[in-house]
């Protein structure tokens, strides 16, 4: 079959993500999502890096009770940006512009609205936030300060990452790449000035994060008013509950992967605290030694997420299109590409822990203690990482091509039904230990409900494929 598409000058062209090859679409949406991922993750990295150089362990302990939040902006941004962003590209596959304009506009009225809420909430009720997500009373004062300034950007950040999700499903990757690289550079060069030149401390990191943000949001605004599909209007701005139920259908899988996510980091810190404090570690090492994990953890996010993020256009474009063999093709060649990125990450987790640690600190507030905590979390913890890849791709898988109920459960499973109860029982039995190990149980787990989900949809599309021809 055919698929054509109209620019808004009029023209009919033939839409690449139709008939280009696989293999080169996934390289053209994934790499410059990756590296937007990754940039984005610069954002804590370099907080946690300068902090630690400047602060201490104290201070990486500070940001990691802090970082529960980064994952509520990231689940706002995933429930709108991915569901406008689908519903725009199956509605361009389908050949019906105008509603693909409306999601378009609604998208950009939702994550603006979300933004300024979740600032406030975070400014209202900072104390009681920071108490639930394990901070100790020697950690408040430095998680007081840092939260108290890094909510001011957070309306930035989730406008431009959802944002990002919405110029790359118009065909502009390398733009929404743009849009966090500049302000991810321009934060590490900050953070260098205000810790190490101004001697602010964590309130430099706080800073430079809201500046930063600030500039990538300039970056994203700048692109809709020369948006490729589509001229944006103020009419689109005007909102409908019957689109915003859409959007949310089909982006809340990606939501509830990210709530779990920051309520399984939650549930670490408060274990970690808890046992720690009857251990030779102490209640605040291992939650210091938790933040520092879960940065390098971000980066092989980066790489998992941004993959199955570069497939979205092209599985949501065809299965809009009814061209399933294609749909699959996409499934399985990403699939190949996230298992490597795992097995890649494994090796290095298991090779070299004592090594990437030492990058966040290692002065002399870091004593053995601090690292022989840090070499059993993340050999342990990490211990099956290797598959980690599939359940993300997986995940997305089913919001691209419009099933958001098989994404749902996978979403909830990996963190909700496998990984909070086993933070919750596996220490009763066996401590500090007990949360270390609940890791790779829950993502062996998660893989091969992840692979039944997966082969039963394969069947089903084969189903219609054959039905279509």
């Amino acid at each position: 079959m055919s698929i054509e598409s109209e620019t808004r000058s009029g023209a009919v062209h033939y839409n690449p993500l139709e008939s280009a090859p696989v293999g080169g679409l996934i390289r053209k949406y994934a790499i410059p999502s990756i590296i937007s991922l990754l940039i984005a993750a610069i954002y804590n990295i370099s907080d946690q890096i300068f902090i630690g150089h400047a602060v201490g362990w104290i201070g990486n302990a500070a940001t990691t009770v802090a970082f529960p939040i980064s994952y509520l902006s990231n689940a706002l941004t995933q429930l709108i940006g991915i569901g406008a962003a689908v519903n725009f590209n199956i509605n361009m596959g389908a050949r019906k512009p105008e509603e693909a304009r409306k999601y378009v506009g609604h998208g950009l009225a939702l994550i603006s609205i979300l933004g300024v809420t979740l600032m406030c909430i975070l400014l209202l009720f900072k104390t009681p936030i920071l108490l639930a997500f394990g901070a100790t009373k020697t950690i408040m004062p430095y998680a007081d300060m840092y939260l108290g300034i890094t909510a001011f950007g957070y309306p930035f950040l989730i406008f431009t990452t959802a944002g990002s999700q919405l110029i790359r499903a118009d065909g502009s990757p390398k733009y929404a790449m743009f849009c966090t690289v500049f302000g991810a550079l321009f934060d590490v060069f900050l953070n260098w000035l205000f810790i190490f030149q101004f001697g602010w401390g964590i309130m430099g990191a706080a800073s430079s994060n809201v500046i930063a943000q600030f500039l990538g949001f300039a970056i994203c605004v700048a692109y809709f008013p020369r948006f490729k599909a589509f001229k944006i209007g103020f009419d689109v701005f005007r909102l409908k509950l019957s689109y915003i139920i859409k959007i949310a259908k089909l982006g809340i899988s990606n939501f509830f992967n990210q709530i779990m996510m920051m309520l399984v980091n939650v549930v670490m810190n408060n274990t970690l605290t808890h046992y720690g404090a009857s251990s030779i570690y102490g209640s605040d090492k291992p939650l210091a030694v938790a933040g520092v994990i879960l940065k390098l953890y971000s980066i092989l996010v980066s790489f998992a997420v941004g993959t199955a993020q570069g497939c979205q256009p092209i599985l949501g474009f065809n299965i809009g299109a009814k061209n399933y063999a294609r749909v699959k093709e996409t499934y399985k060649k990403a699939f190949v590409v996230v298992i490597v990125i795992s097995i890649l990450a494994f090796i290095a987790f298991q090779t070299f822990p004592r090594q990437m640690v030492s990058i966040f600190g290692s002065g002399e507030t870091f004593d053995d203690l601090y690292f022989d905590f840090a070499e059993r979390y993340m050999k342990t913890y990490m211990f099956m990482i290797f598959v980690f890849g599939i359940q993300p791709l997986t995940v997305n898988y089913f919001t691209s091509i419009g099933y958001p109920s098989q994404g749902i459960v996978l979403s909830l499973s990996r963190q909700g039904f496998f990984l909070i109860p086993l933070l919750i029982v596996f220490p009763l039995f066996w401590g500090l230990d007990g949360a270390l190990y609940a890791g790779p149980v829950a993502d062996a787990m998660a893989c091969l409900l992840s692979l039944f989900l997966m082969f039963r949809n394969f069947r089903k599309l084969t189903v219609l494929q054959q039905m279509e021809g």
